[in-house]
Order: C-alpha cells, then sequence, then structure tokens
C-alpha cells in the first residue's frame, strides 16, 4: 500500500530505505503480520541497485542484465505483502528512543517504531583528484543514475577511471546501450592481486566469478583499457576539457569532455551513527562499519542494520542481511508467526553463499593510498571548498581530529554533512598525525542529517511528545 502520509503514530517496525534489503526485510516482516512502515526518499523503489527497475525507460533485458531485473520481483512481493510505503520521504532524524523525523510532500512529522531496521545502503568512496569539481567530472554511480533513471548515455569524449566490481558493470552497460567511452583507466594496484591469491578458491566458486570475468572481457573487446594507473587529474577553464594520468612511468594527457570516477563504495553510516550506535574503523574495507550481532542488532536496543550499511557485500548478500534482520524483528514481537517465515539457519546459509569471494573482492579493489588521501591544493570538502593543504595547515596549529576542524575549516558542515569529505578527512589526519584512523575519528552527527528547509520544521505538530523528541534531539 502506497500513501503520502504515514497512517499510524506507532508501527511495529520501520524499514529505512528500498533497496535490496529494504525490500527484503519489508516483504518478511509485513507478510509475517507486523504492521510495516517502509520509508525512502527516492520516488519509486529499488536503491542505487535497481534504480527505476519500476519505471526506466530502459525495457531490453540484456541491458542492464538480469542481476538488475530480479530487483522486479521482490518490489511485487513487498506490494503484496500489506506493508505501507512512503516514497519521497526524507529521514532525517532517528534517536535512541526510536523515535523517527520524516518530511513529505513539504512537511515534517515524528513516527515512532519497536523496532526499526536502516538499510540506508552504500556511497560512493570519495576519489579526491586535482580537478574532480570541475563541470565534466562525475561518479560512476551518478552516470549509473542517469541511466538507469532515464536512459541517459555519454556521448562526448568519455573516460571511465577507478575500479571496482560497479566500475566494470557501468562501463559495459554504457557500452551494450551505445554509448561512447573512449579510454578505460584501471587504478587496480598490481600487488593487490597477490595480497588477493589466498582467497581466490572461494571467489572461484562464488557468484562473482564467471559474470565479473565476462563483463571485463566485454569491455576489452570494445575499448582501450589502461592498467596499472597511479595518477590523475582532471583540468580545464571553466569546465573538463583534458585527463593527464600516469601508467608504468608514462605521463600522458588526453582531451575529454566527461570523466566518470569509482574506487569503490562505502557503508552510508549518517544516520545510524546520529543515532548513537557504536561503528569500528576497519581496515580492509578502510571504512567505518557498524558493529553488529549476528542478526544485524546495534548497540542501540530496537535498531538493526542489513544490506551495504552493515558492511559492503552486495545486492545477493543484502536480500539476505533484510531478512534475517526481519527475522529477529518477528521472533522478538510474534513468535507465533515465525512458522511462515524462512529459519534463522536457512537464511544464514544463503548468506554466507552470497558472501562468498567477498573477501577477495575487498581485497583485489582495496584503493591505493594515493587516490585516497590527496595533497596539496586539491579540494577535499567540496562544499566548503576546504584543500587538503588546508586541513594540513589546521592540524599543525591544533586540530586533533575531524570535529575541531570543523571550528577551524567548516569541513563536514555543508549539504552533504561530510558524505564526500569524511573518510578522506579522517584518514587524511591520520596520516598527518601518525595515527590509526580509530584514534582520529569521525565527524559527530546529529540531526537532521539530511537538509530541511524551516518551513518542514515549522510543520512539526505541536504536541507534548513532538516538542520533547525534538528536546532529546
Amino acid at each position: 500500500m502506497t500513501n503520502n502520509r504515514p497512517m499510524r503514530d506507532v508501527y511495529d517496525v520501520a524499514v529505512i530505505g528500498a533497496g535490496p534489503a529494504g525490500l527484503a526485510a519489508t516483504s518478511l516482516a509485513a507478510q509475517s503480520g507486523l504492521s510495516t512502515l517502509l520509508l525512502d526518499e527516492n520516488q519509486g523503489p529499488g536503491g542505487q541497485v535497481w534504480r527505476g527497475v519500476t519505471s526506466t525507460p530502459v525495457k531490453e533485458t540484456r541491458l542492464l542484465g538480469d542481476d538488475y531485473w530480479a530487483g522486479s520481483k521482490l518490489v511485487e512481493e513487498v506490494r503484496a505483502s500489506g506493508a505501507e510505503i512512503l516514497q519521497g520521504a526524507t529521514v532525517w532524524s532517528l534517536d535512541r528512543h526510536l523515535e523517527i523525523g520524516i518530511s513529505i510532500g513539504g512537511g515534517s512529522q515524528f513516527i515512532r517504531a519497536k523496532r526499526v531496521v536502516l538499510a540506508t545502503g552504500a556511497l560512493e568512496r570519495p576519489f579526491p583528484i586535482p580537478g574532480w569539481t570541475l563541470p565534466g567530472v562525475m561518479t560512476a554511480g551518478a552516470a549509473q543514475t542517469a541511466l538507469k533513471s532515464s536512459g541517459l548515455i555519454p556521448d562526448g569524449k568519455t573516460i571511465v577511471a577507478g575500479q571496482g566490481p560497479l566500475f566494470w558493470l557501468l562501463t559495459a552497460q554504457i557500452l551494450r546501450m551505445g554509448g561512447r567511452i573512449d579510454l578505460v583507466l584501471d587504478t587496480t594496484e598490481r600487488r593487490n592481486y597477490l595480497r588477493a591469491l589466498p582467497h581466490a578458491a572461494a571467489f572461484l566458486t562464488s557468484p562473482y566469478f564467471r559474470k565479473g570475468l565476462a563483463m571485463m572481457r566485454e569491455v576489452r573487446s570494445k575499448v582501450r583499457v589502461v592498467g596499472g594507473v597511479t595518477k590523475i587529474e582532471a583540468a580545464g577553464q571553466g569546465r573538463l576539457e583534458n585527463v593527464s594520468y600516469e601508467a608504468g612511468g608514462r605521463n600522458v594527457r588526453v582531451p575529454a569532455d566527461l570523466l566518470l570516477l569509482h574506487q569503490g563504495v562505502v557503508p552510508n553510516v549518517n544516520l545510524a551513527m546520529s543515532a548513537g550506535v557504536k561503528h569500528r574503523w576497519d581496515d580492509t574495507q578502510l571504512c567505518w562499519l557498524p558493529v553488529l550481532d549476528a542478526n544485524g542488532g546495534t548497540s542501540v536496543e530496537g535498531i538493526a542494520i542489513a544490506g551495504d550499511g552493515a558492511g559492503i557485500g552486495g545486492a545477493l548478500a543484502a536480500v539476505e542481511r533484510g531478512r534475517i534482520a526481519a527475522r529477529a524483528v518477528v521472533e522478538a514481537l510474534r513468535p507465533q508467526a515465525g512458522a511462515k517465515a524462512p529459519t534463522m539457519e536457512i537464511l544464514r546459509a544463503a548468506l554466507a553463499k552470497a558472501e562468498r569471494g567477498r573477501t577477495f573482492l575487498d581485497i583485489l579493489f582495496r584503493p591505493s593510498k594515493q587516490f585516497r588521501i590527496p595533497g596539496g591544493d586539491t579540494i577535499v570538502c567540496r562544499c566548503e571548498e576546504v584543500t587538503a593543504q588546508d586541513i594540513l595547515d589546521s592540524v599543525e596549529i591544533g586540530a586533533t581530529g575531524p570535529n575541531q576542524l570543523k571550528a577551524y575549516r567548516r569541513t563536514g558542515m555543508g549539504p552533504c554533512q561530510g558524505r564526500l569529505c569524511g573518510l578522506t578527512v579522517t584518514e587524511l589526519m591520520a596520516d598527518a598525525r601518525g595515527k590509526a584512523p580509530e584514534e582520529i575519528g569521525y565527524y559527530r552527527l546529529r540531526a537532521p542529517v539530511k537538509p530541511i528547509t524551516l518551513s518542514e520544521l515549522a510543520s512539526l505538530p505541536k504536541n507534548e511528545s513532538a516538542t520533547k523528541a525534538v528536546v532529546r534531539g
């Protein structure tokens, strides 16, 4: 059931995010008889992986691949499950009392849930190179959004640079649709192949091996691929005009109209951190991960995290993580309904199968230091136009971590709330101070975690409960 406003003040379970994990969690919870609300800020379900699956103008199956269209079945399940679905709903607050602040249709309100499943997915890792803020430079994820939602493909001189599964998938999709790609710059470190070798056996028997190999062969048969790239710069007067790169000791400059950057994805932690969920630094995926139990439960009672927000695992793993989190909710709130759902043993076995081979990918596509930690005049915080040198200067005069840096340079205080600079700031400051990222920490996140207008805040119900919720936030 799709609505424009929540129909209740309190739900058994609220699921935040309508990607693979959120859809799977919603379907299982609602089919088990729990009052279930699915909140998502996009205009349609699917998240980034299955974006536009119910509305994309790209109808030929082979162009986007079977994995993309698999999402349509899960969307149908959710729509038939009896769950309440709110699209275009921005979740800007979540607290320890499981009160959720949402904005929809120009107004805001608070709702409560007995359990919350966060399925906020992943963000692209920052790729701060010289010139990455020029018009004509964008992330691969943004290009894929345009492709899935509107069927838009590049037609000018296009270069794709970076590494990772999405890097190869997007390139293959653009080429299948007749889009133009002139050059592929692969930044995967040579030594990563040796590091990943001990985990190759699991990868060779995983669902990723054949698909990944086929995509790479497909791309290499159609466009020139340069491997071992160790440096990239974008340049131009007012917009992108050329790209310089270094590979094999050679420096090359080529003209370009569009540069697509990608070096993997990381969990979207902002909402979870703002709710007080404990996180730790993961040195394999080089990002912050929530501390979870076997069911996705967090340090905040009643809040679970599923999908790539729990650690990057891909769409198949996200679906199973969503089901496990929902199954735990059913067992807590309505155990008699558990007989209708798959057992935890079945779900955990499915998750283990889906996660097979991920360690190999994590190590192989671990981004190199020179692309994570910039220097000089390279912009780090795009919102406030703060450079790497600005941050180093701030460290020199006493800034000890990201939160102190806010007072010096306003980093992380713009519209993105640190999503595009947070990891870079942590690693840059850790490197400058000779400390581990965990010692440096991350931004202290508070509501609202997404930009909302004063008029939306002013529209909050003026009752005692809502007032107390704002005070607690």
